[in-house]
């Protein structure tokens, strides 16, 4: 699995100036959509007033076929990815250290876990405005605590955290709520050619590939709302 992608694609297609509507398809089990994540952030506070962004978030799964069991980290990501425990130490290394320069602390995660319901709540909490808050409540318990994101107990603690009802939290947590939904966006950025993530997709039309650090974000959202 690349590390980082450096190149930006392009596509152009008139569009509003200074508006931007951003989708962030990511995973909750990506380390590097938690590092671009924020990283992205970073590149929003730098544009403050100067470009108008309504951001979402779109699901994507690195695991789909995980069971409920999970799997133990390091024989995971060693028999994944073909690597020695050694690489895998390694990698990990690289991870906190690139989470570091962009403020996100990466703990010790022992377990890798499904996140498909962890996307149906995320769904829900988009629907609700509260998508961007519950998004780094999940990265920070999941990457940061090594907690499961998938579990209802861990899903509807986070929901109220960032303000979200707990009833209706609980009542999708135990359900297959927005499952369909789930499934037919993760069909859709298949379709779109999406095979890696983070992929931040801007005014669905400019593709920004991978865990930039925030200057590039900045950077490229900048020139796609200059843009005619």
């Amino acid at each position: 699995m690349p590390e980082f992608y450096p190149g930006i694609r392009v596509t152009l297609r008139p569009m509003e100036r200074h508006s931007l509507d951003v989708a962030f398809v990511s995973d909750v089990a990506c380390p590097w959509c938690a590092i671009g994540l924020a990283s992205f952030e970073q590149a929003l506070a730098r544009l403050g007033s100067e470009v108008k962004v309504s951001l979402h978030f779109e699901p994507f799964e690195l695991n789909p076929d995980m069971g409920p069991e999970g799997a133990e980290t390091v024989a995971y990501l060693m028999r994944k990815y073909g690597r020695t425990p050694e690489q895998v130490a390694e990698a990990q290394a690289r991870i906190r250290a690139r989470g570091a320069a962009v403020g996100f602390a990466f703990g010790t995660r022992k377990h890798v876990w499904n996140t498909f319901d962890a996307h149906r709540m995320l769904h829900w909490a988009g629907m609700e405005g509260r998508g961007l808050e519950l998004k780094r409540a999940l990265l920070r318990a999941y990457h940061g605590e090594g907690r499961n994101p998938g579990a209802a107990d861990v899903l509807v603690e986070l929901a109220g955290t960032v303000g979200l009802d707990d009833e209706r939290a609980k009542a999708i947590a135990g359900s297959d709520e927005f499952a369909a939904e789930v499934r037919e966006r993760e069909r859709h950025w298949r379709e779109r050619g999406v095979s890696a993530v983070p992929t931040v997709v801007v005014n669905d039309s400019y593709v920004i590939e991978g865990a930039q650090p925030p200057e590039a974000f900045e950077q490229a959202l900048r020139q796609v709302a200059l843009s005619r």
